[in-house]
């Protein structure tokens, strides 16, 4: 897709998934040129990066970066490890535990790498889909989180120091419920069908039972919408 000179320009985190797709959707919304980059990071759940780059390309965005880190070698994730993914948890807001489908410094990775490309594109706008309010406990979903690492952004690089460019983080998600969410993105024509969420996914069908899972059928139902999301197994709403 060829951009315009003058069109603002943002990095999009995208995974595929729910929320960076509604993230996506919002950008566009907003009149930028969208440069989605995914990572292909030893996750189990690859199915992701099929849906993530279907989506981009019927979105047409400007250009889709698909990275290769192996934080597989690193483990310490049941994303990543030979960790069994936890099923059928009973996920609550308050709830302090950070459960083991988090990977270690994920973002702060993924963020570092959207940082890279902004600079070089001459984009100044990150959008990332993190929530703070339906989320499964993960550390590098929070505000503060967001606004330490931005502060670290515009201290450590050329564009931050010289002036030529001040960084920021869009995360759009950030105080919305995942109803909230899933609402917002279908106002906006998005086809949840093409998404993924699952953790733990059998082939092209989610488990149902899973933390992302379990988190995106709650979503749906108090939007009071059809989850299309095709499920192998027993779901837990």
């Amino acid at each position: 897709m060829k951009t315009d000179k003058n069109t603002k320009k943002a990095v999009i985190l995208f995974s595929g998934g729910l929320d960076s797709t509604t993230v996506l959707a919002i950008a566009k919304k907003e009149g930028y040129a969208c440069y989605c980059l995914s990572f292909k990071y030893g996750q189990k759940q690859t199915v992701e990066l099929e849906k993530a780059i279907q989506v981009a390309k019927e979105n047409k965005v400007a250009k889709h970066l698909i990275l290769n880190l192996d934080l597989d070698k690193i483990g310490g994730s049941a994303l990543t490890d030979s960790i069994e993914v936890p099923k059928n948890r009973d996920i609550q807001p308050d709830d302090k535990e950070i459960p083991v489908t988090y990977v270690p410094a994920r973002n702060t990775i993924f963020l570092a790498h959207a940082l890279a490309w902004a600079e070089v594109l001459g984009a100044t706008d990150i959008f990332i889909g993190v929530n703070a309010v339906d989320y499964s406990g993960y550390p590098d979903c929070r505000p503060e989180f967001l606004d330490a690492f931005i502060n670290m952004a515009n201290l450590g690089t050329k564009a931050g120091v010289d002036g030529s460019g001040k960084f920021s983080i869009q995360a759009p998600l950030l105080k919305l419920s995942k109803a909230e969410i899933i609402r917002k993105g279908i106002s906006l024509g998005i086809d949840y069908s093409k998404t993924h969420s699952c953790y733990d996914p059998v082939g092209d069908k989610a488990c149902g039972q899973c933390d992302a899972c379990i988190l995106r059928l709650r979503g749906f139902a108090e939007a009071g919408v059809e989850d299309p999301t095709i499920y192998g197994e027993e779901k837990k709403g």
